[in-house]
């Protein structure tokens, strides 16, 4: 090659690398110029959709398609108070589609980023972010405001704002409002091809929690699956529901998933999954204690509407083995009016609060025996735990309930076997109520009082068959006039007792039958909590329905054990105590007073006057029980026509009862025999301080035949 040739072979290189030089330069002039158009592009765009101002610092290419922006800012226009800032923000974008001027960003990492929420009584700078994009077509809000439609925004909002690819580097977020304050910090969290991780650690309400994340996300289908579980050994604890409603909620896992929603006529329907391991619920209204589901989950079929939410046929609840298959609807009334008097012909109205309607309808499988024992929470059925036993039970509960119309209540609920039998007992032996055993009496606050023998070797004890008729017939009609031929529930009684609790908020009536008193004393505390009631009628139901005591034995027991005034345990111990007689010796008179003080022992003094004359609430009782037990044929019609109203006690409770003895030449007042205005019937037939005992008025309907003696 001679040297001219070589000499134009290095002419045209250098011409090539300068060109090349030269188009390089112009690409990437070019490339920056794009870049600055999109970031232009971008933030044109969010300003247009949410009103605030967004800042972007200086951008620049690190390397062929990756982009780094130093210094991010997100101010609201109507509050200059800073939402979101990063210190720095890398991104990949296509070349190709940045030189079609629509350019996609994907691979975002944001470092040292700060969302900083605020919410004052009159304004906040992040409620624009859920706000509903304007619409000519008018909804109707009459009716209360629509779950469907808010929670349909709340779910787009946040879908539609997920990136496909991000990676978060010590990123937190901060709230403060006049009720809560936050602190969520994240060293790390990552979104890759739709897969979730990270490690939180969150601050809320002063209720501190590390946990861990991972999951899935599909935004376009609104498709989410999430795993939450608690680091170093630690359960996660729900903080809102600890401030709100007092209860302590955790839990070790939580795997939730949303396979999709549906949108329609402004009702939305969302469907998903919801499982926990070592889920623990403690409330003082709920027990004394934790209760604890080891593993329990929901398959959910949910609608929202108009003041309306639901749970809808398919979905489904498993307790360990056990599903239960719920149907629970929930609907806010509107508010309506109703008229509180009238004065001159014109009707004075009164707004009345709009209240819930609560439609309820639970049905379990046909569940085999031990997996419907091992399906109970722990700590819910303390004495049950370790029970065995053959055959399927199934369980059904049915409820409407409209707050406006409380008396309108309908409640059922029933647990039927097959071929069912117990073959083991758990931490108590329910057969215990057949032979002697060791009772101990406490009072409302826990306190042993005494403990004696429920059987021959104690000499207190009294056989069913010496105890006075006109005794057994007093209580059965005062407390439970069907015991012989129920199953250990009064459905009526029970429901007018939800009732009245729901009105007066607070445990006011019991509604219990016998069996519940006798179970309530013998294998429970005397904790008025709402998983001590359920336990309390799952005992009942298998003593009443495996037969593992006759009623007659069953109300011996009772009869030996329940508290008859101050340290009074038993009839014996009362018959004595009132009347220096042994229980077979009673008359009727002094029968109808000892089942008078059964619901409320303490008090067992306040139906005298200083003279121990009977005042008119105690004789209301005394002809009112008389009454029924004559209708009955308990009683002859001539012994309730001859009924007196005087009492001699002769026992040591006379100088309680007696105060004072009465000057035979005084004149008598009407006050001196009712010194007090008489008792309202229920108060009378059970109400009051002590729960667990039957407040129902006495049913008028023809009874069993009389028990045995």
């Amino acid at each position: 090659m001679t040297s001219t040739t070589k000499k134009r072979i290095a002419i045209a290189l250098g011409s090539l690398v300068v060109l090349l030089a030269l188009a390089l330069g112009i690409f990437l002039l070019k490339r920056q110029e794009l870049l600055q158009y999109a970031l232009r592009q971008v933030k044109a765009k969010v300003e247009a959709k949410y009103p605030v101002t967004l800042a972007l610092g200086p951008a620049r290419f690190v390397d062929l398609n990756t982009v780094q922006i130093d210094g991010v800012s997100l101010v609201p226009t109507a509050r200059p108070d800073t939402l979101l800032q990063a210190r720095r923000i890398n991104a990949s974008i296509s070349l190709k589609s940045l030189f079609a001027r629509r350019p996609v960003f994907s691979g975002l990492q944001i470092d040292s980023a700060r969302l900083t929420a605020h919410k004052t009584a009159t304004a906040d700078n992040y409620s624009f972010l859920f706000k509903k994009q304007k619409t000519t077509v008018k909804r109707d809000t009459t009716q209360g405001a629509n779950y469907g439609l808010m929670v349909n925004q709340l779910l787009e909002t946040v879908f539609d704002n997920i990136p496909g690819e991000a990676d978060f580097r010590s990123f937190l977020v901060t709230y403060r409002s006049p009720e809560h304050t936050a602190t969520i910090t994240m060293p790390r969290f990552a979104i890759e091809d739709g897969d979730l991780q990270g490690q939180l650690t969150a601050d809320i309400d002063s209720v501190v929690n590390r946990f861990g994340l991972q999951g899935h996300v599909e935004p376009g289908d609104y498709s989410l699956t999430a795993n939450v579980y608690g680091l170093d050994g630690r359960p996660v604890v729900m903080p809102y529901v600890q401030r709100r409603y007092g209860a302590r909620v955790q839990f070790d896992t939580v795997r939730v998933s949303l396979t999709g929603k549906d949108l329609n006529n402004d009702e939305l329907t969302v469907k998903g999954t919801a499982w926990a391991r070592n889920f623990v619920v403690h409330h003082p209204k709920l027990a004394d204690h934790d209760v604890r589901f080891p593993r329990a989950g929901i398959d959910y079929v949910a609608t929202l509407g108009k003041a309306y939410a639901a749970l809808e046929k398919g979905t489904k609840v498993t307790l360990n083995q056990m599903e239960v298959f719920p149907q629970l609807s929930v609907r806010k009334l509107p508010r309506n009016k109703r008229v509180i008097g009238e004065s001159n012909g014109v009707k004075s109205r009164d707004e009345m609060l709009a209240g819930l309607q609560v439609k309820a309808l639970i049905e379990s499988g046909e569940t085999p025996a031990n997996d419907f024992f091992n399906a109970l929470p722990e700590g819910m059925f303390s004495t049950l735990e370790g029970m065995q036993g053959e055959g399927t039970l199934t369980y059904r509960l049915s409820a409407d309930l409209d707050m406006n119309k409380l008396d309108s209540l309908k409640f059922n609920s029933s647990l039927k076997g097959k071929n069912f039998r117990i073959t083991r007992f758990g931490r108590e032996d329910l057969s215990k109520l057949n032979t002697p055993f060791w009772y101990t009496a406490y009072n409302d606050k826990g306190d042993s009082i005494k403990t004696f023998q429920v059987g021959p070797p104690n000499p207190k004890f009294v056989p069913f068959n010496q105890v006075a008729p006109t005794l057994k017939y007093a209580i059965l009609t005062a407390e439970d006039p069907r015991f012989f031929t129920h199953k250990g529930f009064m459905e009526k009684a029970f429901v007018k007792s939800i009732i009245q609790n729901i009105k007066e908020k607070r445990f006011a009536r019991g509604g219990s039958t016998l069996s519940m008193q006798l179970v309530k004393n013998v294998f429970l505390t005397r904790q008025k909590t709402v998983t001590r009631k359920i336990e309390e009628a799952l005992i009942v139901w298998l003593i009443e329905n495996t037969h593992i005591s006759t009623k007659e034995r069953m109300m011996e027991v009772y009869l030996n054990i329940i508290e008859w005034g101050p340290k009074i345990y038993g009839v014996k111990e009362a018959a004595q105590f009132y009347f220096d007689k042994q229980p077979a010796n009673l008359s009727l008179s002094e029968s109808l007073y000892l089942a008078s003080i059964i619901p409320r022992p303490k008090y067992y003094k306040n139906g005298f006057n200083q003279y121990g004359e009977m005042m008119s609430s105690a004789r209301y009782f005394h002809r009112l029980i008389a009454q029924l037990m004559a209708r009955k044929g308990y009683i002859s019609q001539a012994d309730y026509e001859g009924l007196g109203y005087h009492l001699n006690f002769n026992g040591p409770a006379r100088k309680y009862i007696v105060r004072a003895v009465r000057d035979t030449v005084r004149t008598v007042s009407p006050a001196d025999s009712a010194q007090f205005e008489p008792l309202n019937l229920i108060d009378l037939l059970g109400g009051g301080q002590d729960e667990g005992v039957n407040t129902n008025v006495p049913e008028t309907t023809e009874p069993p035949a009389p028990p045995k003696q």
